[in-house]
């Protein structure tokens, strides 16, 4: 299996991802039982005996088992796992559609499974949405019947539901299909319908359990892309559920492995290829083309000597510097770390032999352009085996981060395979 990532929808999510450092879901502990002997059950499963164990002695099943993670404010988070291994489960205790058997879940600080009735139903109509798998449009409604349905039972007058509706069908590309009926559409079409009702509430919270996965390919890929593009514009926080890996790694800034109820790894797709936590967690990503995952900045390497260009500094003591180092080639570097240019021993050499006044200008080396940090390590590859140096790597800024080797590309690839 190769992922196949689109450019556009790749830098696309580097430029504007905006994920904050703020915690806004918090999970603590969660578990869910099925049965009427749950506390027996949790007894028993908090001591650590097999779901099979408890299914034998008590009827019932673990849905989820000991669940504990965070999830950031602004940020893409995808929960994925075999069929079975509680991912569905997981994503409706965040809303209360389905009832924790123990445990905590925190929205903004504040634990939902204590609330009342009437707080779910505020918070729900204030700050989440949920998009499924299955359209579920009404058929007898227009398109925008169906995006204003949710603010119609909210209780929203019709002025405010047709204002909000169809400014959520503007932002998925429906606004022109706001009068058609739902057997007039395609199945992207009518997905983007669905996600348009979600987004209608101006949600703060997108729950999303398999929403992608009734549709084509190419269909599917589109619907990512305006996922990406969606989240650019308005930042949300998405809770994705996913047994596609192709799908997290594409959308997810995290991604939650789940295995028989339990979360066995949380974290970025590049920290789950290079450290995967079990042998269930490789065989996600035993076939993952590690180049499409690793970004330019996830292996540059400080290793190389940098010379900080200030005045005072003389081209002897530079040369001096990289004599005593062993090094051929030195990166030249403001004093807020700009990347200026890489100089070899030979450029200083000779201008020491001409005398020349500025001390690096007119030495750096023709041909020796810095890659961004947020680059696909598969758009790297070549610049890499064809340079004759180690190519240097800047964040947004400009600022020197680290350079990339022929040797250090070949042992990341190495590691990861």
């Amino acid at each position: 299996m190769v992922l196949n990532y689109s450019e556009t929808s790749s830098n696309l999510e580097q430029e504007n991802a905006k994920i904050s450092d703020r915690v806004k879901i918090r999970l603590e502990n969660i578990y869910k039982i099925f049965g009427e002997n749950t506390d027996r059950a949790l007894e028993m499963v908090r001591s650590g005996r097999s779901k099979s164990e408890i299914h034998t002695s008590t009827g019932c099943m673990i849905g989820v088992d000991d669940a504990s993670f965070e999830v950031m404010a602004g940020e893409t988070f995808v929960i994925m796992g075999l069929s079975g291994s509680g991912k569905s489960t997981l994503l409706r205790l965040l809303n209360r559609l389905i009832e924790p058997t123990a445990g905590a879940v925190e929205i903004d600080g504040r634990d939902i499974t204590k609330m009342s009735r009437r707080e779910l139903i505020e918070l729900r109509r204030r700050d989440m949405s949920m998009v499924f798998q299955s359209f579920a449009l009404l058929p007898n409604r227009t398109v925008l019947g169906n995006a204003a349905f949710g603010l119609e039972i909210a209780g929203a007058n019709e002025a405010e539901r047709t204002e909000r509706a169809l400014a959520a069908l503007d932002a998925v590309g429906l606004k022109p299909y706001a009068n058609s009926r739902p057997d007039e559409l395609s199945g992207g079409m009518k997905q983007r319908v669905g996600l348009a009702r979600a987004l209608a509430s101006e949600p703060t919270i997108l729950l999303m359990d398999e929403a992608f996965s009734a549709l084509d390919p190419l269909i599917r890929t589109e619907m990512q892309d305006e996922l990406m593009r969606l989240q650019a514009e308005q930042n949300r926080t998405v809770i994705f559920v996913s047994h596609d890996l192709d799908e997290a790694m594409r959308i997810g800034d995290r991604i939650c492995i789940m295995q028989h109820g339990k979360v066995v790894q949380v974290g970025t797709p590049d920290e789950i290829v290079s450290k995967p936590a079990n042998d269930y967690v490789r065989s996600f990503f035993r076939n993952v083309d590690v180049s499409q995952v690793f970004k330019a900045g996830d292996i540059a390497r400080k290793t190389q000597l940098t010379i900080i260009d200030r005045q005072g500094v003389s081209v002897a003591a530079a040369l001096e510097q990289m004599e005593q180092s062993g090094r051929d080639v030195a990166i030249v570097v403001g004093r807020d770390r700009t990347f200026h240019g890489m100089v070899s021993q030979d450029a200083l050499i000779e201008k020491v032999r001409t005398k020349t006044s500025e001390p690096y200008r007119n030495a750096f080396l023709e041909g020796v352009e810095p890659i961004a940090a947020g680059e696909p390590l598969s758009n790297v590859l070549g610049r890499v085996a064809e340079s004759r140096w180690p190519v240097p790597v800047v964040d947004e800024h400009g600022r020197y981060v680290g350079s990339i080797s022929k040797s250090a590309l070949l042992e990341t690839l190495d590691r990861a395979g």
